[in-house]
């Protein structure tokens, strides 16, 4: 692994922090005005929100809820220096509101005591993983009933591919980033 690099959290009681980043192949860390978006669009629902950042890579978009008033974060990666570095900064952030794990995602997420209620859903593009873990989360009763899901691909994605009851109610691009926000109805 070589050096780390960072990443900043843009709002809520850690504003302006840095976090680590592992450069391991495939990690992208959401762009901060793409999770300045997403959180503008989150404002309504994130405080007291139980929430799971799966594929956490930074950490950037599970802290930013965390900073911002969601209740519990969930963090899953795959990757054993991922899940190492987020524990870590998790404990200089005195958060204790925070679960992080290593599991081949998704089919060893662990079951929690309730359903999230928004998910950031950001898998590494050339795994293919984005659509199967959508069907996954909805088949096995990880969503509330109205959940809200964050999804970042390198293509638009469309209601059809979705499970049924998911709608995407805002999509937007930046650089070769599109992402949604798609509500469980």
């Amino acid at each position: 692994m070589m050096k780390p690099g960072f990443v900043r959290i843009i709002g809520g009681k850690w504003r302006r922090r840095r976090l680590q980043v592992p450069l391991i192949a495939g990690l992208r860390p959401t762009p901060d005005r793409v999770r300045e978006t997403v959180f503008n669009w989150l404002t309504p629902t994130i405080g007291g929100a139980y929430c799971l950042d799966l594929f956490a890579g930074s950490g950037a978009l599970g802290i930013e809820a965390l900073s911002r008033g969601a209740a519990f974060v969930v963090f899953v990666d795959r990757s054993p220096q991922v899940v190492t570095l987020l524990k870590e900064e998790l404990i200089a952030l005195e958060a204790p509101n925070a679960d992080v794990y290593q599991a081949n995602i998704p089919l060893n997420l662990r079951k929690t005591d309730r359903p999230f209620d928004i998910v950031f859903l950001d898998p590494p593009y050339a795994d293919n993983l984005l659509l199967p873990s959508c069907f996954y989360l909805e088949e096995h009763g990880f969503l509330a009933p109205s959940a809200q899901i964050y999804l970042e691909a390198e293509c638009a994605i469309k209601d059809n591919e979705l499970p049924n009851h998911w709608r995407i109610v805002k999509c937007q691009k930046a650089g070769q980033v599109i992402y949604h926000l798609v509500n469980r109805e």
